[in-house]
């Protein structure tokens, strides 16, 4: 059995008075691919921002190797070190080249020097076949470059998880394949994720878990062959037929 990476318990959130999250409860082990899915506003985004600490909870308990990470002695900064989070929007710096974006989170955050974080930089950049761009700024490059660049700069940190919040939303149809395959083969590595996503096929064929959210609660859950193959619950059907012909 894998270690649990990340221990979700209990987890609340809510704005004024309206309950986003109720009573969220998963885990995730090393090497995992979960995705989550769900109509928007569902709590999906609002689950991975409580994840990295962009929200707070409410209540409950996030656990990361068994640590709460709501506690006052808790280094978010490592944390987020370790946990790596890829926006729908990019969030790149629009004033800094490509090499820059992604070494900035190591010189500042880890601390590495110029040399090495520039060294890791190309590594990474290269990975995601943005090496060619190292000198370009993020207004030179097209939205599915600006997103690989950004997953070259949460791989930077060497995380051990990355959280990618609908990662393809934001993008033009054909701009879709191309961050999904940069996906997919970090999948195929190893790499421990946990990705919000409207791109079924993705989940279907590439996680080894499934989570159907509805109105802030997890409503089912299981393999890819039990959430698209034998769905249990009448939401999560319904849910998958506007997008699974049968």
């Amino acid at each position: 059995m894998s270690e649990k990476i990340i221990e979700v318990n209990h987890l609340v959130k809510t704005f004024g008075k309206n309950e986003v999250l109720k009573d969220i409860d998963f885990s995730v082990s090393e090497k995992d691919v979960t995705c989550i899915i769900g109509a928007s506003g569902s709590g999906k985004s609002t689950l991975l921002r409580c994840i990295n600490l962009l929200e707070t909870p409410t209540s409950g308990q996030i656990l990361f190797h068994g640590e709460d990470i709501l506690s006052r002695k808790f280094s978010v900064t490592s944390y987020r070190a370790k946990v790596g989070m890829v926006f729908q929007s990019f969030n790149l710096f629009s004033n800094m080249s490509v090499l820059k974006n992604c070494m900035i989170g190591m010189t500042k955050v880890l601390k590495i020097s110029n040399e090495e974080a520039e060294k890791k930089a190309i590594y990474y950049l290269n990975k995601v076949g943005m090496a060619p761009y190292l000198n370009a700024r993020p207004s030179q490059i097209s939205g599915g470059q600006k997103q690989r660049v950004a997953i070259a700069r949460a791989l930077a940190m060497e995380p051990e998880v990355i959280l990618f919040d609908e990662p393809t939303s934001a993008l033009d149809p054909q701009m879709v394949g191309e961050v999904l395959e940069v996906m997919r083969n970090l999948a195929k590595e190893g790499m421990t994720m946990i990705v919000v996503t409207h791109e079924m096929a993705f989940a279907r064929d590439v996680s080894n878990r499934v989570i159907y959210m509805a109105n802030g609660v997890i409503c089912e859950e299981g393999t890819p062959e039990q959430i698209f193959g034998n769905p249990q619950k009448q939401e999560t059907k319904d849910f998958l037929s506007r997008f699974i012909r049968s």
